[in-house]
């Protein structure tokens, strides 16, 4: 346990991030699963719109370096040419 009491404050305050970027990477998670369920129902028009939404999303958690940058753009990429092989 933290002795000083700034080391207590940056423990409570680590508590508190780390939920609210769990509920981000959660949002993250679930843009990529509706998109991934559109693809393989075959129903291109859904995919598209369900992927520009999910790409703003992808885009503002990399943003908050939930994840990196270049797993964001692996994720766009892969899903991006899942829906043109549609």
């Amino acid at each position: 346990m933290a002795n000083s009491a700034q080391a207590r404050k940056r423990a409570r305050q680590a508590v508190k991030q780390r939920t609210h970027n769990v509920s981000l990477r959660s949002t993250l998670r679930t843009a990529i699963k509706k998109v991934q369920k559109a693809i393989v129902a075959g129903d291109k028009t859904v995919a598209q719109a369900e992927f520009t939404q999910s790409m703003s999303i992808i885009d503002s958690i990399a943003d908050k370096k939930i994840i990196h940058k270049n797993k964001a753009a692996r994720h766009k990429s892969r899903l991006s040419a899942a829906i043109k092989a549609l």
